[in-house]
């Protein structure tokens, strides 16, 4: 046992150093490029926001989409606290900012934080009532929540500039910001989860008749892990808005609530290194398929299916393919391990063998 928490450690200690070897290749610019920079920025970005969404739907058991709620919530925060005050007449030209926001501004860091913590507020406020509902209504309350956030920041104008959205966001001039803060997050999550709150919070999953008769507050338990899954979701959107250097409210319809779903469930609902590993799959995998989008001529003849949307098409087929040879996801409940890379290792070995024993 001592053996394989040693090997789990060095395992860990070497991932961390080519992992951190190449991000600061890629931000000194040695190697990639902006478009590169871009996508993996974009799937640190998608690992922050899928790790909270499994913090509550698949350690909590708590099936919530809310995502891009609080994902608005926290990229709104940082658009308007940061865009330099010069520049807000240009972007607020038809109706203008609200006297009070106008006039101020904040750094990243502290706009990111009030992101998350606003998000955070949010959730406690709709937490209270929305959380004693289960499974499939608390699925649907948790989605119309999103949708009435996403309708309000639209009519909003003198705070959010409406349809128009908010342009001229600062972008951070690092990867490491992405990284870091998603290194941070995952780090806080993996504690939380092993913590005495984390195990609580898997007793509810598994039966919370059982947990409540063992002690466990299941309200107070289940708010928690809502608030805390709501500040990441705040902070991821907050890092989008930095990303992009625009925010509008069409970034945040409901189905970018499924992109995370589909992160989670391919990864494993409750493991946090099948959704780390998941969450760059899918990014850099949409990307990867992307030529499928563009129009395509063989031999002087056009390829009719090759047009926008093939690309899902295609990749919507993996993934049906994918999970039916994997139909826990990735990594089911485990964990990225020594012991579990063994496992896979003794089962290829064990199965050579018996191939080998049945053909002679």
């Amino acid at each position: 046992m001592k053996n394989n928490e040693n090997h789990n450690y060095k395992i860990y200690l070497v991932a961390f150093a080519i992992f951190a070897f190449l991000i600061t290749l890629l931000d000194l610019k040695y190697i990639g490029d902006d478009y590169v920079r871009r996508v993996l920025n974009l799937a640190a970005i998608y690992t922050i926001v899928s790790v909270s969404m499994n913090l509550v739907n698949g350690f909590t058991g708590l099936f919530s989409l809310g995502q891009a709620g609080f994902m608005a919530i926290g990229a709104y925060t940082v658009a308007i606290l940061t865009v330099p005050i010069d520049k807000r007449a240009a972007i607020f030209y038809v109706i203008p900012q609200n006297t009070f926001l106008a006039g101020i501004e904040l750094p990243f860091v502290v706009a990111l934080l009030l992101g998350g913590l606003l998000a955070a507020l949010v959730a406690i406020l709709i937490g209270i009532p929305v959380l004693r509902l289960k499974s499939d209504y608390l699925a649907i309350a948790t989605l119309g929540f999103s949708e009435i956030i996403r309708i309000v920041f639209t009519n909003a104008k003198t705070i959010t500039n409406g349809a128009l959205g908010i342009k001229s966001i600062p972008k951070m001039p690092t990867m490491w910001v992405f990284f870091g803060i998603m290194i941070l997050s995952v780090t806080f999550i993996i504690l939380l989860i092993n913590s005495s709150y984390g195990r609580a919070f898997k007793a509810i999953r598994e039966d919370d008749i059982a947990a409540e008769a063992m002690g466990i507050n299941l309200f107070k338990h289940k708010v928690m892990s809502f608030a805390i899954g709501a500040f990441f979701a705040g902070i991821g959107g907050g890092l989008l808005a930095t990303l992009l250097g625009t925010v509008d409210p069409k970034q945040f319809y409901f189905v970018a609530t499924y992109n995370f779903l589909l992160i989670i469930v391919l990864g494993g609902m409750g493991s946090i290194s099948g959704t780390v590993i998941a969450s760059f799959i899918v990014t850099i995998g949409l990307e990867v398929l992307r030529f499928f989008d563009d129009p395509l001529t063989l031999f002087g003849y056009n390829i009719p299916i090759f047009r926008a949307g093939f690309r899902m098409v295609i990749f919507s087929a993996l993934l049906m393919v994918l999970v039916l040879f994997f139909r826990n996801g990735i990594m089911g409940q485990k964990e990225l391990s020594w012991g579990f890379i063994k496992n896979i290792f003794s089962k290829k070995n064990l199965h050579k063998k018996a191939k080998k024993g049945g053909t002679a």
